[in-house]
C-alpha cells in the first residue's frame, strides 16, 4: 500500500512541477511587458508631448493582462477602446507618435487569450479581427518621421503570430476535450450494459430464491424466514450496484452479455496475453474471492487489467515479463498493479495524458470511488495501478 501512496505522491509532485512552470511563464511575460513599458516611459520623456499617451494605455494593457481570467472580453475590449482613442487623438492633432511597445505587447497577448478561450469561437474571431484593425490604425495615426509602413509590418507580423498561436492552441483544447468526450461516453456506454447485466443477474437470483421459499413454504415454514432474508439482502446488494455505477451513466443500452466476471477470468485473460505476448506473472492475495468483491468491482478490474495488457502490447511489445497482482490492504481496499519490466514506456500515454483508454479507466474507476494512477515507477517499470474501497 505504501507503493501505492509513493505513486500518488509522485502525481502531486508532478502537478507541482506543472503549476510553477507556469508561474515562471508568468512572470517571464510581465517581466517581458514591465521592460516595454520602461521603453515607453523612456521614449515618452525623450519625444515629449502627445508620446505620454501610449505610456499610459500601456499601464491599462498590463492591467488588463493581469486581469485577463476574470474580464477576459470586457478588458481586451476596453483596452482596443483606449488605443482605437488614442490613435485618433493623433489623428486629430496632426502629431507625430510612435505605437506603444507595451501597449502592442498586452494587445497580442489579449489576442492568443481570446482565441482561446472566449466563446462561441465567432465572437473570438470578431474580436481578434477588431484587434487588428486597432494595431493598423496605430501604424496610420502615429506615422513617426514616414515609417507608418514599417509599423504596419511589424504590428501586422505581430499579430499573425498572435493569432496563430491562439487558434492553435484552441483547435489543441477542442481537439483534447472531444477525443476525451468520445472515449467518455464509450465508457457509459458499456457501464450501462454492464449495468444491465448486474440487475438481471441480481433479479434472477431473487426470483429463485422466492420461487424457493414458495416452494417449500407449506412443507416448512420454518424455512421461509432465511429465505426472505437472502431475498432482501440480494436486494439491497443489487440496489448498491446499480447507485454506485448509475453515477455516471446518460444511457440505457440492452445488450445480451455475459452476466458478471469472477477471478477466474482475470486469469484467463493473463493466460490469453502471455500466449502470444510477454510472460505475465499474476497473483491474487489471501483474502479474496468472488464473493469478497462486488460485481460492478470485478467487472472494472477485468476492465483495468485489459486495457493495461492492451497498452503494454502496444506501446512496450519487447517487455521482459509484466507483474499482476490484486491483493487486499487495510481490509477496505482492494489494489490492482500491473507493471512491465525489460522495454522503455512510451511517453505518449504518460501521466494519462496520450492513452484515452486509460482517461475511459479513470472515469470508470473513479465512478466507484476509487483511484487510478499510471506512470513510471522507480525502479524503471510502467505501472497502473487501481485502488477501490470494499463495502
Amino acid at each position: 500500500m505504501s507503493d501505492f501512496r509513493l505513486r500518488l505522491n509522485a502525481v502531486g509532485d508532478s502537478k507541482r512541477i506543472v503549476y510553477w512552470l507556469r508561474r515562471l511563464s508568468e512572470i517571464a511575460m510581465y517581466g517581458w511587458l514591465g521592460t516595454l513599458l520602461l521603453l515607453d516611459l523612456g521614449l515618452a520623456l525623450v519625444v515629449g508631448g502627445l508620446q505620454w499617451l501610449p505610456a499610459v494605455v500601456g499601464v491599462a494593457g498590463v492591467v488588463a493582462v493581469a486581469l485577463r481570467r476574470r474580464h477576459r472580453a470586457r478588458g481586451f475590449t476596453l483596452m482596443l477602446g483606449l488605443s482605437f482613442g488614442a490613435s485618433l487623438l493623433f489623428t486629430f492633432t496632426g502629431l507625430d507618435g510612435v505605437p506603444g511597445m507595451a501597449e502592442t505587447g498586452a494587445l497580442l497577448v489579449l489576442v492568443i487569450g481570446v482565441l482561446r478561450h472566449v466563446e462561441p469561437v465567432r465572437h473570438a474571431a470578431l474580436l481578434a479581427c477588431l484587434a487588428l484593425v486597432v494595431l493598423m490604425s496605430e501604424a496610420g495615426a502615429r506615422d513617426y518621421q514616414s515609417s507608418g509602413l514599417v509599423f504596419a509590418f511589424l504590428l501586422f507580423a505581430g499579430w499573425s503570430t498572435a493569432a496563430g498561436v491562439g487558434g492553435y492552441l484552441r483547435f489543441q483544447q477542442e481537439r483534447r476535450s472531444e477525443a476525451v468526450h468520445s472515449v467518455r461516453r464509450a465508457e457509459r456506454l458499456e457501464l450501462a450494459r454492464e449495468l444491465h447485466d448486474l440487475v438481471a443477474h441480481h433479479i434472477t437470483g431473487i426470483v429463485v430464491q422466492a420461487q424457493a421459499a414458495r416452494t417449500v413454504a407449506a412443507a416448512k415454514p420454518e424455512a421461509v424466514a432465511p429465505a426472505l432474508d437472502a431475498i432482501a439482502a440480494a436486494g439491497s446488494e443489487a440496489l448498491t450496484s446499480m447507485r454506485r455505477m448509475v453515477t455516471v451513466l446518460r444511457t440505457e443500452d440492452d445488450a445480451d452479455r455475459k452476466p458478471g466476471v469472477v477471478l477466474a477470468d482475470l486469469r484467463l485473460l493473463t493466460e490469453r496475453f502471455s500466449a502470444d505476448g510477454p510472460r505475465v506473472a499474476f497473483e491474487i492475495g489471501p483474502g479474496l474471492d468472488d464473493r469478497t468483491l462486488p460485481p460492478e468491482v470485478m467487472t472494472t478490474l477485468h476492465r483495468v487489467l485489459q486495457e493495461a495488457l492492451t497498452n503494454i502490447r502496444k506501446h512496450a511489445a519487447r517487455s521482459a515479463w509484466v507483474e499482476a497482482d490484486l491483493r487486499r490492504h487495510e481490509q477496505r481496499l482492494v489494489v490492482l498493479r500491473v507493471r512491465n519490466f525489460g522495454s522503455g514506456s512510451d511517453p505518449r500515454v504518460s501521466r494519462l495524458g496520450g492513452g484515452f483508454g486509460l482517461v475511459g479507466m479513470a472515469e470508470r474507476v473513479e465512478a466507484l470511488g476509487g483511484r487510478l494512477y499510471a506512470g513510471p515507477s522507480p525502479q524503471g517499470a510502467w505501472e497502473v495501478i487501481a485502488e477501490f474501497p470494499l463495502p
